[in-house]
Order: C-alpha cells, then sequence, then structure tokens
C-alpha cells in the first residue's frame, strides 16, 4: 500500500518518512478508508511509540490546515484518496505577536 503513497510535502529524514508511510499502509490493511479517526490514531500511537510523545495526525480525503511543528517532524502525503497529514507540535515563541 505504501508503494502508492504520493508524499506532497515532508521535512522529515528518510527513514521517519518510511515508517509513516509503513505505518499508514499497516493501518489501511488493518481499517477500511472510511475509519479515518481509527487510522490516524494508529498511526500516531506508533509516532508517540518510536519518537516520544506529542504527535498530531489527520486523516481525511477534505481538510485544510495550518499548524506549527517541530522541525523535521512533518510530513503530508497521500494514499488514494486519503491525504495524511503526520506531525510533531510545537508552541514557537518567536512566533507570538
Amino acid at each position: 500500500m505504501e508503494s502508492r503513497a504520493i508524499i506532497c510535502e515532508t521535512d522529515m529524514l528518510q527513514a521517519m518518512q518510511q515508517d509513516a508511510l509503513c505505518l499508514a499502509g499497516k493501518a489501511l490493511d488493518l481499517f477500511d478508508a472510511a475509519e479515518t479517526t481509527e487510522i490516524a490514531r494508529l498511526i500516531k500511537q506508533e509516532f508517540d511509540h518510536l519518537y516520544g510523545l506529542g504527535w498530531q495526525c489527520i486523516v481525511g480525503d477534505h481538510f485544510g490546515s495550518f499548524v506549527t511543528h517541530h522541525c523535521g517532524c512533518f510530513i503530508y502525503f497521500r494514499i488514494g484518496s486519503l491525504a495524511i497529514l503526520l506531525f510533531k507540535g510545537t508552541s514557537d515563541e518567536v512566533n507570538k505577536n
């Protein structure tokens, strides 16, 4: 499944990107594509386990977003009709006005 993924935007290292794609494939093997919350939960929980707490995951076929994330911790990709946004959140004091 992950071989059909199209990465739209990322600043992750290649190994972390591969983990994201593999986990998305695993989630789509376990859940129907309509079970977007369950897909997001599996990816988020696995990334929390692998890379520390604070990951956020959004899965759907139509959504907008504007997020602040840790450098090197952002990927947005598509598998079929589903878009997956995965990032580790941060509060950036520099951007506060």
